[in-house]
């Protein structure tokens, strides 16, 4: 029986490109998504992924949605943290809400979801983690101080919880995306967009695919001995000492 994935904010963007590479891979998949039915529906209706939808911010919320996976796909294995959400502001107009809402939904979620599976994966003796960061969270960004500090989080996040896994044969590590090619970045004006392209030393935006990539990977029975690592996916753009 092949190993059941999860990957939250699973249906759009680079995280349909994860739950598409990873089903491709061979796993079973479940995509999370957390308000866009129609967007959900177009997704399952084009890919065969299980599409399901919860808060991943409410804990008992990501519950239900956890047992809901398990019966139809069986315990979860993988789990690729993707979900997140921006609400950018320059800090001395950043509202507690905008603060909150960022940290409850690209941070707190982790926790929320993982911790679900932590214990099933401890007894099975296998698990993958895999926290999607950003390049902003490791260099921080203007305007960002809510999404930084979340995306950061995750960072330290996933460095603790690798030292907890790694006897009980779980893995936990970050992919920390720079500008990727998606709909959300193509939005961005065309003169912003041509500033930013101009300081990625490779000359071009990030693929999902290529972010897709890595997360398949670091979820592979060959990354066993790869746990609490950052791997940096910007094309030169920023390089973590």
């Amino acid at each position: 029986m092949s190993r059941t994935a999860l990957v939250t904010g699973g249906t759009r963007g680079i995280g349909k490109a994860i739950s598409v590479h990873l089903k491709q891979a061979g796993y079973q998949v479940a995509a999370n998504y957390g308000g866009n039915d129609e967007a959900a529906k177009a997704f399952t209706d084009e890919t065969g992924i299980m599409a399901v939808k919860f808060d991943v911010a409410d804990y008992a919320a990501v519950g239900e949605g956890l047992a809901t996976i398990t019966a139809e796909l069986g315990p979860v294995d993988i789990v690729v943290n993707n979900a997140g959400v921006t609400r950018d502001a320059p800090f001395h107009r950043m509202t507690l809400e905008q603060w909150q809402q960022v940290i409850d939904i690209d941070l707190t979620s982790a926790f929320n979801v993982t911790r679900q599976v932590w214990d099933g994966m401890r007894e099975r003796g296998f698990g993958r983690i895999v926290n999607i960061s950003s390049i902003n969270g490791q260099k921080g960004q203007f305007g960002q101080a809510n999404y930084s500090a979340a995306k950061a989080g995750l960072i330290g996040f996933t460095k603790a919880l690798a030292q907890e896994g790694a006897k009980k044969g779980i893995t936990v590590n970050v992919v920390a995306p720079g500008y990727i090619d998606t709909e959300m970045v193509r939005a961005v004006p065309e003169n912003v967009l041509e500033g930013i392209i101009a300081t990625i030393p490779v000359g071009r935006l990030g693929k999902a695919e290529e972010i897709a990539s890595m997360c398949a990977y670091l979820a592979s029975e060959d990354a066993g001995f790869i746990t609490g690592a950052t791997m940096t996916v910007n094309g030169a753009q920023y390089i973590a000492g």
